[in-house]
C-alpha cells in the first residue's frame, strides 16, 4: 500500500515547480518592461529639459534684434527678420487650428545660427508686438508695460517718488518672443517670453 502512495504524489511536485516557475518568469519580464518604461520616460525629459534650456538661444537672440531697431522701424511688420507688428490674433502658434484659425509656418521662422545651438537642435523664433495692428503704439490698442501707483509729484506708473519729484516710467509696447526647438529624437519644445 506505501508503494502505491508513493507513485501517485511524484509528479505533484514537479507540476506544482513549474507553475512557480512560469509564474517567476512573467514577473520577471514585467518588472524588465517596467524599468525600460521608466527609462524611456526619464531619457525623453532629459530631450525635453535640454530642448527648453537650448531655447534661451532663441529668446537672447530675439532680444538682441530688438534692441537693435529704432522705435519707428518696429512700427511696421519685417519678415525677413521674424517681426511682426501686430498680435496676430487667428494665428496658432502651438497647437492645432481650428475655427478660421491660421496654422504657423515654422519654417518661415528666423532661424539662430549665433551663437550655434548645440548638435541636434534647431532653434527658430518669430516675434509679435502685442498690439492689435501695425503702426504708432500710442494710436492704437497695445499691451504697455505700465504700473498702477501714484506718487506724491503725480503719476509715475508705479515707479518711486522723492517729495515732489517723480522718477518717470516710459509707456512702451510690450514683445512676445515664441521660440520652437526641435531636439534628438525629435522633441519638441516651445519657450515664450514676453519684453519691454
Amino acid at each position: 500500500m506505501r508503494c502505491g502512495l508513493k507513485k501517485a504524489q511524484s509528479g505533484v511536485v514537479l507540476f506544482i515547480a513549474l507553475i512557480v516557475l512560469v509564474a517567476m518568469s512573467l514577473a520577471g519580464i514585467a518588472l524588465m518592461r517596467q524599468v525600460d518604461t521608466g527609462t524611456l520616460v526619464a531619457g525623453n525629459l532629459a530631450f525635453r529639459q535640454g530642448a527648453m534650456h537650448v531655447g534661451d538661444l532663441g529668446v537672447e537672440a530675439a532680444r538682441s534684434w530688438l534692441q537693435g531697431q529704432s522705435s519707428t522701424a518696429l512700427y511696421n511688420d519685417n519678415a525677413a527678420a521674424g517681426y511682426h507688428a501686430g498680435w496676430a490674433q487667428n494665428v496658432v502658434l502651438v497647437g492645432t487650428a481650428s475655427g478660421g484659425q491660421v496654422p504657423f509656418d515654422w519654417e518661415t521662422a528666423v532661424e539662430v545660427t549665433s551663437p550655434a545651438p548645440p548638435a541636434g537642435y534647431q532653434v527658430r523664433y518669430v516675434i509679435h508686438r502685442l498690439c492689435a495692428s501695425a503702426g504708432d503704439p500710442a494710436a492704437i490698442t497695445c499691451v504697455q508695460a505700465a504700473g498702477s501707483g501714484t506718487g506724491v509729484g503725480g503719476g509715475t506708473r508705479g515707479a518711486a517718488a522723492f517729495g515732489q519729484m517723480a522718477i518717470q516710467v516710459p509707456a512702451g509696447a510690450l514683445y512676445r518672443v515664441t521660440v520652437r526647438v526641435v531636439g534628438p529624437r525629435n522633441s519638441t519644445s516651445f519657450v515664450q517670453a514676453v519684453l519691454q
